[in-house]
């Protein structure tokens, strides 16, 4: 039963998990080191949002003008494998992509920012050590590469290309569990990472009263993968029934995209948060033979409040989720889907307007994700 239900819990948490934050697209989970022997997955993963918002205020365009859907479909990936070196030490590989966005405001619609677009691309690889130090505690302990780089083309002729920065970061975390009940309870944290991105910025730039000149510069600027915490955990209620769930934190407080020329103009950072995020997830899992289970998941994450960017107009999240998994013999196919309700928000309005003033309000907006995983047990 434990081999079983930690796949297709595994599952139903994380197909369509990635709008929490924003623009986190992995919770960095460390479940692998738990899977008996030497395994391998890959997982795969469709989300489908649909983000729009009303603009309140008249500038160059009206107001009561629609946004359209600005957040593009997106697919995320990942591939591990984890190994039995000795009774004592499990070592597994992860490759994943911690965050991504993909906005682009479509055209003719009347709403100012009309034909913005933005990308952040990234790829992470962590390897993991698991010691076990008593049959019941271990330790966890690794290091994180992480590679990003991003893009920005604004609507009033700014353009930004971050070019692919890697930087290093750590993961520590401590493990109990009881086999014998599937229970188990394990706490990771991963440090930040900050990236110092060599940028091209482009922008149209106001001289002088009616004269307007091309800039382009190479700027640098740091931006801060942030730190988070994540409590994972699981047990055995029944016979064939599992209870699991997780909490994880995100330092989101400490993110920001602030390229220098765009500052310089804009009189703010291009992306921030106003806060941290907490998500709250649950779930139950049922194997109903030897060939099938399956398990029905909630999760939660509360709204940081205060304005969002332009490039996020999103706050909080709620979902329900539900997923199965087929085993023959050593082989597991696991599927989900996820239905994600978006928070509601309001974006700040750009300078001249004063500060604190509304620009379009982001409502009852949804997103559906489906996930499939792969594992094979040798």
């Amino acid at each position: 039963m434990r081999r079983v239900l930690m796949t297709v819990s595994a599952t139903a948490l994380t197909a369509g998990g990635a709008y929490a934050g924003g623009i986190e697209r992995s919770t960095q989970s460390v479940a692998i080191l738990f899977e008996q022997g030497n395994y391998i997955e890959f997982s795969l993963g469709e989300v489908s949002p649909n983000v729009s918002g009303v603009q309140q205020i008249a500038l160059t365009t009206p107001p009561g003008s629609s946004s359209g859907d600005m957040a593009g479909d997106y697919t995320t990936w990942a591939l591990a494998v984890k190994t039995a070196l000795t009774d004592k030490l499990d070592f597994a590989l992860i490759l994943d992509e911690p965050v991504g966005a993909d906005v682009e405001y479509g055209t003719g619609t009347g709403y100012f920012y009309a034909g913005s677009t933005a990308t952040i691309d990234s790829h992470a690889l962590t390897a993991l050590l698991r010691y076990k130090a008593t049959p019941a505690f271990s330790v966890i302990g690794g290091v994180r590469a992480v590679q990003t780089e991003g893009e920005v083309g604004l609507f009033n002729g700014y353009q930004m290309e971050a070019k692919k920065e890697t930087d290093w970061g750590y993961v520590v975390g401590a493990a109990w569990e009881k086999p014998e009940i599937a229970a188990r309870v394990s706490l990771t944290y991963n440090s930040a990472i900050d990236h110092d991105f060599t940028a091209n910025e482009s922008a149209l730039v106001t001289v002088a009263p009616g004269v307007v000149i091309p800039v382009s510069q190479q700027n640098e600027f740091t931006t801060t993968i942030p730190q988070s915490l994540h409590l994972e955990a699981q047990t055995g209620i029944a016979a064939d029934t599992l209870l699991f769930g997780s909490v994880r934190w995100v330092d989101w407080s400490e993110f920001k995209i602030a390229p220098p020329l765009y500052v310089l103009g804009a009189g703010d950072n291009l992306v921030d948060y106003d806060g941290d995020t907490i998500t709250y997830s649950i779930g139950l899992g049922r194997r109903f033979n030897e060939t099938w289970s399956a398990a029905v998941t909630a999760s939660y994450e509360d709204a940081i409040g205060g304005f969002s960017g332009n490039l996020g107009p999103t706050d909080g999240a709620t979902s329900v989720g539900l997923a199965t998994t087929y085993t023959r013999g050593p082989m597991k196919i696991t599927g989900g889907v996820r239905y994600i309700w978006l928070g509601d928000t309001e974006t700040e309005a750009p300078s001249p307007v004063p500060p604190g003033t509304t620009f379009a309000k982001f409502k009852d907006n949804e997103g559906v994700a489906l996930g499939l995983r792969v594992g094979y047990s040798f």
